[in-house]
């Protein structure tokens, strides 16, 4: 898509936590997205932020910010407490809003941010980084080429160390949206409904507590109608580790999945490293590795929402929401069937 022609999709950041520093440094050298506005409800850490990223303005409320009419759009990286409300009062500003993963915290607020985004005729983007690295256009390369047949099995696991002693991490408060589900399994999540469209028929799922009350670990398996099986584990109590299986009738895909990437050899400047993407095609008893472009998930979610806002594709935004729907839909089974400790059916269409 030819974006060259349209002027920089002008957005502003809602907040200045620190994933809001890493996504600022990284779309600044974009030519598609320009950062115009930060927002805080500290005047002084918004001033202090637009200082240091070269961004023109900074705004002392959220609500400063939406009304900033030099805006096209807002992105948002608050907790995910929050998304919807922000998310659902950008929109009823005429903004367009590229929104943190996960997008919500359960199905009815998901519905909501979509409903609103198409009563005002913007567009609203769910970012999980990794969706938009050009790996993941191999991976999906792969599967749509049948270079493995039919998907069978998918597992997924994403864990890592939160040392968080005094409880005061957003990833440790419940009314916040923390927990390991929220935080790493929603990307296990919208790594299985890449490769298997829609939602399971059926959902077990067990996880491990905190005395807050977020799940430090949660593990679930989700069974198709086509009898294709996922399984997912999450974690903030174990070694980094992130990696999936992706499991068809005739090969294998492996991969990391990372949201950002970076070639082989000396140590990136922001700590990005090398992501594999793997596959044994069908009839080959060896993998090959797929190479891929390497680069910022933020920067290539930021140049992809700029392309589709440019071109009005709205069909494109909407087979994303339908996935973002999905999502939201196995994580509230998930968190049904973990405290309940029972199965979980999910109604066909259940989006």
């Amino acid at each position: 898509m030819n974006t060259s022609r349209h002027p920089p999709l002008r957005l502003g950041i809602l907040g200045c936590a620190n994933i809001a520093r890493q996504f600022a440094r990284d779309v600044a050298p974009s030519r598609l997205v320009r950062i115009v506005a930060v927002a805080s409800r500290d005047a002084a850490k918004a001033q202090a932020f637009a200082a240091r990223y070269g961004i023109a303005r900074a705004h002392a409320s959220y609500d400063a910010l939406l009304d900033d009419d030099a805006l096209d759009a807002i992105y948002i990286p608050l907790p995910n407490s929050l998304h919807a409300q922000w998310a659902i009062r950008a929109a009823q500003r005429g903004r367009h809003v590229l929104c943190e993963k996960p997008l919500a915290t359960g199905l009815d607020e998901a519905r909501s941010m979509f409903d609103a985004a198409r009563q005002h005729g913007v567009m609203l983007l769910e970012a999980y980084p990794w969706w938009f690295q050009p790996q993941t256009a191999a991976l999906l390369g792969l599967l749509h080429g049948d270079a493995i047949g039919s998907v069978r099995l998918v597992q997924a696991s994403f864990g890592f160390t939160l040392r968080d002693p005094d409880g005061t991490n957003i990833r440790s408060i419940p009314a916040l949206g923390g927990g390991a589900l929220m935080d790493a399994g929603c990307y296990c999540l919208s790594l299985i409904r890449l490769a298997i469209a829609g939602t399971p028929q059926r959902v077990h799922a067990s996880a491990r507590n905190a005395a807050s009350g977020v799940d430090i670990a949660t593990t679930a398996t989700l069974h198709y109608a086509d009898g294709a099986v996922a399984q997912m584990s999450c974690a903030m109590d174990m070694a980094l580790h992130r990696q999936a299986v992706i499991v068809g009738g005739d090969g294998v895909i492996t991969t990391e999945f990372l949201n950002h990437t970076a070639e082989p050899g000396p140590r990136h400047p922001w700590g990005y490293v090398p992501s594999q993407l793997r596959v044994r095609r069908r009839g080959s008893d060896l993998f090959e590795t797929v190479a891929s472009p390497t680069g910022s998930g933020f920067r290539f979610a930021a140049d992809a929402f700029a392309a589709v806002v440019a071109a009005r594709d709205f069909a494109a935004v909407e087979r994303a929401a339908q996935a973002s729907l999905d999502i939201a839909a196995m994580i509230e089974a998930i968190v049904t069937s973990a405290r309940s400790g029972a199965a979980v059916e999910l109604s066909p269409g259940r989006r």
